[in-house]
């Protein structure tokens, strides 16, 4: 189903309806520019019969209920008995202070509103000013943003390929969880299911598959070459699954299986599947994976994963690195080199620094002591540095101190894996948090 948003100016007619039109008609352009398909009426709904009737048959995934003028709470009410996706309420601003009349009194129906909000236990975002204002379009944006990814989860599949290694229970995840808390469906299977599939292609059938690599990896004819055919195998046997299966994120057991029971790592497939805007996250990492899914369709583009394993307070940073499975398009001056794993010896794998970006994202679907989900977020920028250690890195200068943010997130006991988005989208990720009803920290 489309994704749809309405748009609900509820008051009443008391108050003064010219100044009120104007904000009607500058409210409708915004948002008509911000998601074209957004519902709008054709009118203020200045009643509740009017209310009543434009919401017949529709079934929004955000509504935003701006008080064009004072509404009591009675709209409010109406409003979430039949509509259960997340709202926006909006307050604009007095047009006019003079001594005279009030024109909107916009104010005091968004407390009448949020008290309602409270009463029914829903969550909400709220903005307050005009339609020109920049704040204001900044929160709409990222409002819309966010309800639509999670509009985009319902539904949606995410593969888990084997168990997560000894020690690393942290990323495995529970179908039941997942689905309550997300709206996704997790489905399962052993990593010796596509490593068997893999097997069983000859040189010939996987061709395609090692040209299209051939493309995106630098070097890859120095490594050895059964390697590189076995990678290929292993390329094609996931391809093939993400899509008979509609798989739209995926996370994969590695080591050490892909070493001993294949002899040649999932790294580089893991790597090309995220240029594939498959989001993979290695070590069996599921909610790494869903991290990664989230991050990957608020910015349109392939996201990092890996550990934080360095912090340099002189140029308040943190590197992230992993052992070789980032998109091959995140690699500097467009050089995604091949290489071997770090510990095995063995190929093929991704090595690489990423390349700069102006503004990223720090984030992280994890759980608290309680077992209850929490988002990590913070900000900052993707320096120019070649990789750090062996594998792929990126290098972020966060916004806030880089040595509070890691002494605080140790001690709040996330996870060792976070994705770094290569947009600042930590206003939609916040927003997405507070419709999902989870925690939000952000750092």
């Amino acid at each position: 189903m489309e994704f749809e948003v309405l748009y609900l100016p509820i008051g009443v007619p008391t108050f003064h309806l010219e100044s009120a039109q104007k904000e009607f008609d500058k409210s409708v352009e915004l948002l008509k520019r911000l998601e074209p398909g957004v519902k709008v009426p054709d009118q203020m709904l200045l009643s509740i019969d009017l209310l009543d009737k434009f919401l017949e048959g529709k079934n929004p995934d955000l509504v935003i209920v701006q008080n064009i003028t004072f509404a009591n709470g009675a709209y409010i009410a109406d409003i979430l008995s039949k509509v259960s996706c997340p709202v926006l309420l909006w307050t604009l601003r007095e047009p006019v202070i003079d001594g005279g009349r009030l024109r909107l009194n916009s104010l005091t129906g968004a407390f009448s509103a949020s008290n309602v909000l409270h009463s029914f236990n829903r969550p909400y975002e709220y903005v307050f000013g005009s339609p020109l204002e920049e704040e204001v379009v900044t929160k709409v944006r990222a409002t819309i943003e966010a309800a639509r990814v999670k509009k985009s989860m319902k539904g949606m599949n995410i593969l888990q390929v084997g168990h997560t290694p000894q020690g690393f229970g942290f990323g495995r995840a529970l179908d039941a969880e997942m689905l309550t808390t997300f709206g996704a469906n997790l489905l399962s299977i052993e990593s010796r299911e596509l490593i068997d599939n893999a097997k069983c292609y000859t040189d010939e059938e996987v061709e395609e598959y090692l040209l299209d690599a051939s493309k995106r990896i630098v070097d890859l004819d120095k490594i050895d070459s059964k390697n590189v055919k076995d990678f290929a195998r292993l390329y094609k046997a996931y391809d093939e699954y993400t899509k008979k299966n509609n798989i739209k994120a995926l996370s994969s057991r590695c080591w050490p299986d892909f070493f001993t029971a294949f002899g040649t790592p999932v790294c580089a497939v893991l790597a090309l599947l995220n240029d594939l805007n498959v989001p993979s996250a290695c070590e069996a990492d599921t909610y790494g994976a869903l991290s990664m899914y989230i991050c990957q369709y608020l910015t349109k583009t392939p996201v990092f994963f890996g550990d934080p394993v360095s912090l340099d307070e002189k140029e308040n940073t943190i590197t992230f690195w992993h052992c070789g499975t980032a998109a091959c398009s995140l690699a500097r001056n467009n050089k995604a080199c091949a290489g071997v794993h770090c510990n095995r010896k063995i190929g093929p794998t991704l090595e690489f620094g990423c390349a700069p970006q102006e503004a990223v994202t720090i984030f992280r679907v994890g759980k608290d002591s309680n077992g209850k989900f929490r988002l990590f977020i913070a900000s900052g920028r993707a320096l120019d540095k070649e990789k750090q250690f062996l594998g792929t890195s990126i290098v972020v200068q966060t916004k806030n101190n880089s040595k509070d943010i890691v002494i605080n997130a140790v001690k709040r006991g996330f996870e060792p894996h976070f994705v770094v988005a290569m947009k600042d989208v930590s206003e939609e990720l916040a927003i997405l948090g507070n419709f999902l009803g989870l925690e939000v920290e952000r750092y």
